[in-house]
Formats: C-alpha cells, sequence, structure tokens
C-alpha cells in the first residue's frame, strides 16, 4: 500500500491533534494522585471509544485507573489473531499546580506543558495512527489493543500483573514513549535496578568516649567506595550512589546510616551478578551489621528483541520520506518488561522533542503527524 496517504491524512489532522493534546496536558496526573491519573483515564477512554474501540478501566485501590483499549477485534475475521500491543503510560513525574508556572503554549513551532513529551504526545500520537488507519479504510491483519498503565514514573507496581499478560498475548509491542535526539527510535534500554544499603553501628558520646561506639556513616562510607568498583563503564553497567542519610546529632556517634543506590545493567545476564555482589556485601568493621534490600526491578530491552522491527520502522519511513534511525538509552520504560518477555517490542516511537522530567519539555509540532502516520504504518505492515 502507498503509506504516503497515511501521513497526508495525519498531515490534515494536525489542528485536531492538537488541541486533543492540549486537553490532555491540561489534566494533569502525577503518579501518586489516584484522582488526577483516573481524570485522564476517562478523557482517553472517551477518546477511544469515538473511535469505536472497546474500552476497559482497569482501577486499583490506591493507584490511578489503567486503561485497556481494542480495535479490530475480529480482524480478518480471525478471532485467534495475536494482537500487536501499543505500550504506554498516563501519569506523568509533575505535581499537581505544575501548570501554573509551565501552561500548555505554542512557541516557535513547539509545544510546551507538563507530561507532552513524557507521554502524551505518544498516546496522542497512537489513537491518531488508528484515526488515520479507519479513516482510509484499511483494517490491520492482527487486533490492536492499547494498554495504558497508571504509575510507570514509579516502577508499574500497580498493574505488573496486568501488564505482563497483555505482554504475553501480543506478537508485537510498540511503544509510544517520546523518541530519541532526531526522532531515532529505541532499540535498547538498560535494566534499572534500586537497592537500599541499610548500616547499624553503636551509638555513644563523641567527646567522652568515641571508641566504645561504631560509627555506622563510617562503615557506610567504605561500603560505598567498594559498591563502586563493581561498575563496569565501558559496558554501560553503572552503580550510582543517589541518596544518603544517617545520624542524630554532631556529638554523637551514629547508630543508624543508609544509601540509595542506582544500578543500570545492559544485559540481562547482569542481573544476577550484580544481586550477588550487593547481598554479598560483608562489614568492614566487625561490631557493624549491613542489611540490603531492593533489586533489579525492570529487566534489560536488549536489541535483538528490537531487530526486526526496528528494520521495518525504517522500510515503512522511507516510503513517507523519513530515515528512522535508532538509539540506545539508560532509561527504563514498560517496555523492558515486554522484552524480556520474548516479545518483539519496539520502543520510542512517540513525539519528538526534548526536556523530559524538564521545565522545558516540549514537543516539535510538525512531527507529530508523523510519528503518527509512522506508527500506522507498522500496524498497517505487521
Amino acid at each position: 500500500m502507498d503509506y504516503r496517504l497515511l501521513l497526508a491524512y495525519c498531515r490534515s489532522m494536525l489542528d485536531e491533534m492538537l488541541a486533543c493534546l492540549k486537553e490532555a496536558v491540561e489534566i494533569e496526573s502525577p503518579t501518586h494522585s489516584k484522582p488526577h491519573v483516573d481524570r485522564l483515564a476517562r478523557f482517553f477512554a472517551r477518546k477511544f471509544r469515538e473511535q469505536n474501540g472497546s474500552v476497559r478501566l482497569l482501577r486499583h485501590p490506591s493507584a490511578g485507573s489503567a486503561l485497556g483499549t481494542e480495535f479490530w477485534g475480529r480482524a480478518g475475521g480471525k478471532r485467534s489473531a495475536k494482537p500487536i500491543l501499543l505500550l504506554g503510560h498516563l501519569d506523568t513525574v509533575w505535581d499537581v499546580g505544575t501548570l501554573r508556572r509551565m501552561p500548555f503554549r505554542i512557541a516557535r513551532g513547539r509545544a510546551y506543558g507538563p507530561g507532552i513529551f513524557d507521554m502524551k504526545s505518544g498516546i496522542v500520537c497512537g489513537l491518531w495512527a488508528v484515526r488515520a488507519l479507519r479513516a482510509l479504510g484499511i483494517e490491520p491483519a492482527s487486533p490492536v489493543r492499547f494498554f495504558l498503565n497508571s504509575d510507570e514514573e514509579s516502577s508499574s507496581v500497580a498493574f505488573r500483573t496486568e501488564l505482563l499478560r497483555e505482554a504475553r498475548q501480543a506478537r508485537a509491542v510498540l511503544v509510544l514513549e517520546p523518541a530519541a535526539a532526531g526522532g531515532a527510535v529505541k532499540t535498547s534500554r538498560k535494566g534499572v535496578g534500586e537497592f537500599r544499603l541499610i548500616v547499624h553501628g553503636r551509638a555513644a558520646h563523641a567527646g567522652i568516649d568515641p571508641t566504645a561506639g561504631v560509627n555506622a556513616i563510617t562503615e557506610l562510607a567504605r561500603q560505598l567506595l567498594r559498591i563502586a568498583k563493581f561498575a563496569e563503564a565501558r559496558r554501560g553497567l553503572t552503580v550510582t550512589a543517589g541518596m544518603i542519610e544517617g545520624g542524630t546529632r554532631p556529638n554523637v556517634v551514629p547508630e543508624y546510616a543508609s544509601a540509595r543506590i542506582d544500578v543500570r545493567i545492559p544485559r540481562l545476564e547482569d542481573r544476577a551478578s550484580i544481586e550477588r555482589k550487593m547481598r554479598g556485601l560483608k562489614p568492614i568493621h566487625t561490631q557493624a551489621r549491613l542489611k540490603v534490600e531492593g533489586g533489579i526491578n525492570r529487566p534489560p530491552l536488549e536489541r535483538a528483541m528490537s531487530r526486526e522491527l526496528f528494520h521495518l520502522a525504517r522500510k515503512v519511513g522511507r516510503q513517507m520520506g523519513m530515515e528512522i534511525e535508532e538509539a540506545s538509552t539508560g532509561g527504563g520504560s514498560d517496555g523492558n518488561f515486554t522484552a524480556a518477555l520474548g516479545v518483539p517490542t519496539l520502543d520510542g516511537l512517540g513525539a519528538v522533542g526534548d526536556g523530559a522530567h524538564a521545565l522545558h519539555e516540549h514537543v516539535i509540532i510538525r512531527e507529530l503527524p508523523r510519528r503518527a502516520a509512522l506508527i500506522a504504518a507498522l500496524i498497517a505492515a505487521l
């Protein structure tokens, strides 16, 4: 088929896309505010229903609602056809009230606002991909499902089971997270973990009898120097102590100290090794006690699981005058989980822009129809 027709349609709908995106951005949806995430879920549920999607709102007692939607449930008359899964998230890192200092605005071909790049624009592009296929009478060979998570920014805990169930049923996963620099899709992501190292020492008066104490902060400092050596920078395995706490008063030998340690792994096989090293830490001071919590909570998305989808994206992109490049990133997404299950996964199909989690967060407006058309072409080609 001529994929340029999809691009022409999406370009003709740019004003409507922007209007929808503005509405979505102005519904603030921080991860830990259930009412706000619920409101955004209802907003997109309504938009999907307007396109005849079969919609399921998945509710949770404490987290915001997730959203599942299916289109072309009888694709090709084959109920058993494995679906294509479009994956995204509703939550953002921005607290309620952020809109007052960084409202939705358009300037010099860019649209700004909290959560616009990461990743409300990706959801809008996915929605318009479906609209384009429907408008042009193109029925995919497989059903198309959306799963919009509600707590991706805090490790995807609430609906992890549902996310994995959707992925296991899918033949391919297209992740609507924002593109890498220059519009590149993401063919690999590092795995992500967080450990907490807790040290218990013994309190004592710092002036009268300091030798009677066991300084937990000193022990922690020594352990962190040991942990830093676990990193393998050339391979991309990083270990970063990001938060430290401990002590009560300057004149008290501290009995307690702890650190939170971020770990990024490039390969799934690194998981067992780094977890073994962290849990194998031994006290340097014989009377100190250590406790290690946490672990790797997102496996890596390795390029092998993206290779074929990337080549397909490059092929259909060229037919629409786009040169699609690939990139790797240290950040994680829900695509990490789907790839680890062995499901072909291509990430970074959302908007082109910059400033995720930053005050200058924005998308490039002219790229929105191109990304929607790319998603639509991939669905049609699959």
